[in-house]
């Protein structure tokens, strides 16, 4: 009986001790920013309004070659990943 709890515990232990290694090495992984302004503590573009002339269409997948544009770069990754992600599109009324 009592080899039988040190199984069980040995068991529970391993288990526990494998979530959490996922859940840090997840948490290293979880970044969306992986190419752009990487130096920054925070990525901020600012448009002049006057620019944007009749519609601009914005990134918001991080992973425009074309950055703060879109460059449909986000429909490889739909298409990759599962998600559904798209840009911003803003236009002059």
């Amino acid at each position: 009986m009592k080899d039988w709890l040190i199984g069980i515990g040995a068991i529970i232990g391993s288990a526990l001790f494998g979530y959490y290694l996922g859940v840090y090495f997840a948490e290293k992984k979880a970044r969306v920013n992986k190419k752009i302004k990487l130096s920054s503590d925070k990525v901020v573009e600012t448009i002049d309004v006057e620019e944007i002339g009749k519609s601009k269409v914005f990134c918001r997948c991080w992973k425009s070659s074309t950055w703060p544009y879109c460059d449909r770069t986000h429909i490889k990754h739909n298409q990759f990943t599962g998600d559904n992600v798209g840009p911003l599109i803003v236009e002059k009324k």
